[in-house]
């Protein structure tokens, strides 16, 4: 099937560097949000990010003015009726996703696909709840957007051969790399990843160590570029939250029981980076650890 109108539900950290790749690989894309703000801060961000490829000798200056150009906005949500493919990137709750598409499938045209980004939802289960289960996929995207090669690619047990490929063409085009992933709890990245994040909250939880050494031991003595709580705070405490109920409440397993003090730190509203503190408070400028 041809793509050639993609549409992104979500202006925030994820939504806006899905438009950036997309515009840049040749797509028209029509971002949309609820917020006017959220869509004019994003434009602002992907303008500042095309620039700094730009300066690297990324792209060129042309293709940046060409991308930008291809990237439409709304707050009407029904107009992303008319484009071939919509890829969902709204908060990681389950009810907000499945009110998106039931807002959205009365528009769409019989061709569409759907996607989301979520990074631990059952495709299944959202895609049951709509009119195209074998056009529904997961398309999930690694952040920052436009520097992190992979896309995992997560089918649903309904998504058919078509779809998929469709959506690897998509990803080829972009340059990024797809891993395929079955529709269990997290997927690949996530499954691995958030349950170190969370085991280092438990370590810094008992005691074992302060969030300084907790970095600095993994990023000196594994190799890791970032230190978990770092990364922790990079991601959102909320969204490192909300995998771990994921994993806990699909596996049944205790061994993914989110550590209380993720869960303090987010009912405090200090989820990292985006809030201004997390496990380091970023308020000055310098980041200081909280604990």
């Amino acid at each position: 099937m041809d793509v050639n109108r993609i549409g992104v539900i979500g202006a925030g950290q994820m939504g806006n560097g899905i438009a950036h790749v997309m515009a840049l690989a040749g797509y028209d894309v029509l971002l949309t949000d609820i917020s006017q703000d959220a869509i004019d801060k994003a434009m602002a961000l992907i303008d500042k990010n095309l620039d700094r490829q730009v300066t690297r000798n990324l792209i060129a200056e042309d293709a940046k003015f060409e991308a930008m150009s291809r990237i439409s906005t709304t707050l009407t949500l029904a107009d992303l009726g008319q484009t071939d493919l919509v890829i969902e990137a709204a908060t990681e709750r389950e009810a907000l996703k499945d009110k998106i598409f039931a807002d959205l499938l009365p528009h769409l045209q019989d061709h569409t696909i759907l996607t989301s980004n979520t990074s631990s939802i059952s495709i299944t289960r959202l895609a049951s709840r709509t009119d195209r289960p074998e056009r529904f996929m997961g398309f999930h995207f690694m952040n920052p957007v436009p520097v992190m090669q992979l896309v995992e690619l997560i089918r649903g047990i309904a998504t058919d051969a078509e779809t998929y490929d469709t959506c690897l063409g998509i990803v080829e085009r972009i340059g990024k790399t797809a891993a395929s992933a079955e529709d269990f709890p997290a997927f690949i990245v996530n499954r691995i990843l958030v349950p170190m994040i969370n085991e280092a909250v438990y370590t810094l939880y008992e005691g074992v160590g302060n969030v300084r050494s907790i970095d600095q031991a993994m990023k000196l003595g594994a190799n890791h570029p970032m230190g978990p709580l770092e990364l922790a705070d990079f991601i959102g405490l909320d969204t490192c939250l909300a995998i771990m109920n994921v994993l806990h409440d699909g596996l049944a397993d205790t061994k993914y029981r989110p550590c209380p003090l993720l869960t303090k730190y987010v009912e405090a509203g200090w989820l990292g980076r985006k809030t201004g503190r997390g496990f380091y408070d970023y308020r000055s400028g310098t980041p200081v650890p909280t604990r």
